[in-house]
């Protein structure tokens, strides 16, 4: 490593820093710049990704060609084909004149593909094409046209992750990840968090004609242990906070001052959340086939309010009882009064526990009867039958029908933080039904 060399990249692109991994990679953009390989760089928000992007290009026989930046994330999906490859004359709606894509333009310089995690599949084979012969189609067209352009992407996701999920190309990945660039986390840079901080309190103060901000030793001790998950951005909108809101900048912040700024990090990942879905018997979430039962669920009670309103609209009418008697077979099913059910406070209620336990597995052949009754799903009929039964509770009730609707009360109330009326939205039942629920299972919200 030429540490003369990474030096001088860094007076020029204003990088500071002396941390081992930051100088490493320094020097991996420096060597890479001189060849066509397409480059990915990794890392997380806010760290910089893009700088190194620019080092690639200004430091290639491509620096005299165009250098353009396209988030991938921020254009729709329906659109980033024309935008990246062009389109023709009424290829689409809205598409009033021919138009040009990036890599058209683009033809002997550098683009810079951030958040390439969030290209679409589609758009990914189109891309895999540029990247392999160099050739690509515009939208509406059937001419292959040529381009000469240096691709050079960026992710804050683990790509492999999204490959094993069918959410990226495999084949692409390979392309892209031919000079890998890992940039480092600010945590991960040690004493460059103090100078980056001096950096910013500095450049403010020069700026805005103010003295520059500075920090006791306890201080900066503080800010060097502090994880910054929003990185150098975070650590900017800090250092400028700082500056403007402390009037007294004759006198250092003390280690109490600063914490003030410093957002409590939350002890949750910084990758992207996805939420695991139910696979077989498991009831870590709610599956698709559990919500389209809540769907129908819903539609068939809507249909039955339809039809009383439609009943009692006939009633009223002067030729209502004529049409009554023509289509008497479309109201038998029809039953106004529901039948009566001391577990339940109201007929919602009982709708609300019908519900839930359609979304709770079916027992196995040792378990103890349901609790609350025997709810089937009549196919001529559009109500739900509540009867009652007895039964005997057996010793192991770790399979009933009322310990699974406890769990995933619970489930649900973790799930939206305690907050029942989410919770409550989740499951498909009213709020009050939650709430007197939650009281005779004695769950504890806390």
């Amino acid at each position: 490593m030429n540490l003369q060399e990474v030096q001088s990249v860094k007076q020029r692109f204003g990088i500071i820093g002396n941390a081992p991994a930051l100088n490493y990679a320094i020097n991996v953009a420096i060597q890479v710049s001189g060849t066509d390989l397409t480059v990915l760089i990794t890392g997380e928000s806010g760290s910089g990704k893009e700088s190194f992007s620019k080092i690639i290009h200004s430091l290639s026989h491509r620096k005299h060609g165009q250098f353009i930046a396209i988030n991938c994330g921020a254009i729709p999906e329906g659109t980033i084909d024309s935008e990246l490859f062009g389109h023709e004359k009424g290829s689409f709606t809205g598409a009033v004149d021919q138009r040009k894509g990036y890599f058209e333009t683009t033809n002997g310089g550098t683009i810079f593909l951030d958040e390439i995690g969030e290209m679409p599949l589609g758009t990914q084979a189109r891309l895999l094409r540029v990247l392999e012969n160099g050739e690509f189609i515009r939208v509406g067209s059937s001419k292959v046209q040529k381009t000469d352009v240096r691709v050079v992407a960026a992710t804050n996701v683990n790509l492999l992750d999204a490959v094993s999920k069918g959410k990226f190309r495999e084949d692409l990945y390979y392309r892209l990840n031919t000079v890998p660039i890992y940039v480092p986390p600010l945590r991960e840079r040690g004493d460059d968090i103090e100078l980056l901080f001096r950096k910013f309190t500095t450049d403010f103060a020069e700026r805005y004609r103010i003295s520059p901000i500075q920090l006791t030793e306890p201080a900066k001790q503080l800010i060097l242990q502090y994880p910054f998950p929003g990185n150098i951005r975070q650590l900017k909108n800090i250092a400028e906070q700082i500056s403007i809101l402390e009037t007294d900048h004759a006198k250092p912040v003390d280690a109490e001052t600063l914490t003030r700024y410093l957002p409590q990090p939350q002890q949750t990942s910084r990758m992207p959340m996805v939420f695991p879905q139910a696979q077989g018997s498991g009831n870590d979430g709610f599956s698709e086939r559990e919500l389209l039962y809540k769907v129908l669920f819903d539609m068939r009670r809507d249909m039955n309010d339809l039809k009383k309103l439609v009943l009692d609209v006939l009633n009223q009418e002067q030729y209502g009882r004529q049409i009554l008697n023509n289509h008497k077979d479309l109201f038998d099913t029809l039953q106004t009064d529901r039948p009566a059910d001391k577990s339940y406070a109201t007929a919602q209620e009982a709708d609300d526990a019908a519900h839930i336990a359609k979304l709770l597995p079916p027992p196995t052949a040792n378990a103890a009867p349901e609790p609350y009754g025997n709810y089937e799903d009549v196919e001529d009929k559009n109500e739900v039958t509540v009867e009652d039964i007895t039964h005997e509770t057996e010793e192991d009730d770790s399979l009933s029908l009322e310990r699974k609707e406890k769990e995933m009360i619970i489930k649900a109330l973790r799930r939206n933080n305690n907050k029942r009326k989410y919770a409550a939205q989740a499951l498909g039942i009213s709020e009050r039904t939650l709430y007197r629920k939650i009281k005779q299972y004695e769950i504890d919200e806390e």
